[in-house]
C-alpha cells in the first residue's frame, strides 16, 4: 500500500478538518514505521546463539571450578606443612605463590563463566554486559601485553630480570611449587638462574651461597645439570651441580646449563614466533566471536522485551 495519498481539493494543510494524516500540498503522509505483527510463538532471541554461549561457558566454568579446586589444596597443603604461616607480605608474594595464582585465576574464570552461563539460559541482560565487559578488558590486557613483548622485547627482558631475578632465587627452597616449577623450566629450557649471569644467580640463594655452611654451596639446583639423570638406573643425581660456582663459564658449561632462563626463553619465542603469533591470533579472534554472540544476544534479548512491551 503507498504511504501517500493525493487529497483531489487541493489545499493547505492547515485548517479544519480531522483528517487521518497531515496535509501537504494535497498529499498526506502516512506513518512509515507500520506495525508489524509476529505469530504469538515468535521471538528474537536465536536459540544457536544462546545455547553456544552457554556451553563454551559451561566448559569453562568447569575448568575453573577445577583450577580453583587445585588451587584449594596445594595452598591448603602449603599452609599445614609450614604450619599456619605464608608468606604475604606484598604484590610479588603473592605472584611468585602458585598455589595462590591458581586461586585467583580460578575464581575470576569461575565467576566471569558463571555470569555468560547464567546470562544466556535466563536471558539476563546484566550479567551479559558484566560478562562481556570483562572479556573486552581481558582482551585489551592480552593485546598490551603482547605488544610489550613484541615491539619491546629487551625491555622486558631487563624488567623481567630487575623485579624478579632476586625474589625468585631467594625463595627457591622456601616454596616447593615454585621450586618444582623453575626446575621443570631448568630442564625444559636448558638453562640455569634467570639473569644474564646465569648460573651465577644462585650465589643469591643462601644454600647455595660460597659463605653458606650448607652442602650444598658454591653450587647450583640438579636441574641445571647436563646429565643429572643417571641412564641406566634412572636415578637423579642431586649433588650434580655441587660446587660448579667456583669454576669458570668454560669448565661449569661442561657440566651444566650456563645461560639464564629470561634470555633462553626469548630467543626460543623469537625462532617461534610465527607459531605464538598464530595462537595468540587465534585466541584473540575467538574471544572476540565470544564477545560479539554476547552483545548480539544482548541486543535480540532487548529487542523482545521492546516487543513484550509494546
Amino acid at each position: 500500500m503507498s504511504n501517500y495519498r493525493y487529497h483531489g481539493g487541493g489545499g493547505g494543510g492547515g485548517g479544519g478538518g480531522g483528517g487521518i494524516g497531515v496535509g501537504y500540498y494535497g498529499i498526506e503522509v502516512r506513518d512509515m514505521h507500520q506495525r508489524i505483527s509476529y505469530p504469538h510463538h515468535f521471538t528474537f532471541v536465536s536459540s544457536c546463539v544462546k545455547y553456544m554461549i552457554f556451553i563454551l561457558n559451561f566448559m569453562f566454568w568447569l575448568f575453573g571450578g577445577l583450577l580453583l579446586g587445585i588451587g584449594v589444596y596445594a595452598f591448603k597443603d602449603k599452609w599445614e606443612e609450614a604450619n599456619g604461616w605464608v608468606k604475604l607480605e606484598n604484590i610479588y608474594d603473592v605472584v611468585l605463590n602458585i598455589s595462590l595464582v591458581m586461586i585467583i585465576t580460578g575464581i575470576v574464570i569461575f565467576v566471569v563463566s558463571f555470569a555468560g552461563c547464567l546470562g544466556a539460559l535466563r536471558e539476563n541482560t546484566c550479567l551479559l554486559k558484566f560478562y562481556s565487559m570483562c572479556l573486552l578488558i581481558f582482551f585489551l590486557m592480552e593485546m598490551a601485553i603482547a605488544i610489550i613483548c613484541f615491539v619491546f622485547p629487551q625491555n622486558m627482558n631487563s624488567f623481567l630480570e630487575d623485579q624478579f631475578t632476586d625474589k625468585i632465587i631467594h625463595s627457591y627452597r622456601d616454596d616447593p611449587d615454585l621450586q618444582n616449577f623453575i626446575d621443570f623450566a631448568q630442564q625444559e629450557f636448558k638453562c640455569c638462574g634467570l639473569s644474564n649471569a646465569g648460573y651465577q644467580d644462585w650465589s643469591k640463594n643462601e644454600y647455595f651461597n660460597c659463605s653458606s655452611p650448607s652442602v650444598e654451596k658454591c653450587g647450583v639446583p640438579y636441574s641445571c645439570c647436563m646429565n643429572a639423570t643417571d641412564i641406566s638406573s634412572g636415578l637423579v643425581n642431586i649433588m650434580c651441580g655441587y660446587g660448579v660456582q667456583e669454576h669458570s663459564v668454560a669448565a661449569a658449561s661442561k657440566l651444566i646449563w650456563t645461560s639464564g632462563c629470561i634470555e633462553i626463553v626469548r630467543v626460543w619465542a623469537e625462532r617461534n614466533l610465527y607459531t605464538i603469533a598464530g595462537i595468540a591470533l587465534g585466541i584473540a579472534l575467538v574471544q572476540l566471536l565470544v564477545i560479539y554472540l554476547a552483545k548480539t544476544l544482548e541486543g535480540q534479548i532487548e529487542l523482545q522485551k521492546s516487543r513484550w512491551a509494546a
